[in-house]
C-alpha cells in the first residue's frame, strides 16, 4: 500500500512527532507507516485525514495485486 504521509507532513510542516502525539502513537508508527512497513487500521487512518484535512484515499493508496 503506497501513502502520501511524508509529503502530507511537508505541505503542513509537521514533524513524525508531531504527527504521532495528534492521533495518539509513537513516532516510530508513523515512520512505519511512511516508509509501507505498517498499514493502519481504519480508525487510524481516519485520524490521519483529519489531520491532514484529506479523505483517506488521498493519503492511502492500493498497488498493483493488492
Amino acid at each position: 500500500m503506497k501513502n502520501t504521509i511524508r509529503i502530507q507532513r511537508a505541505v503542513k510542516n509537521i514533524t513524525q512527532a508531531q504527527l504521532a502525539e495528534a492521533i495518539g502513537v509513537s513516532r516510530q508508527t508513523i515512520n512505519t507507516i511512511e516508509s509501507g512497513k505498517y498499514v493502519p487500521s481504519t480508525v487510524l487512518a481516519l485520524k490521519m485525514a483529519k489531520v491532514f484535512e484529506k479523505s483517506v484515499e488521498e493519503l492511502f493508496e492500493l498497488e498493483e495485486g493488492e
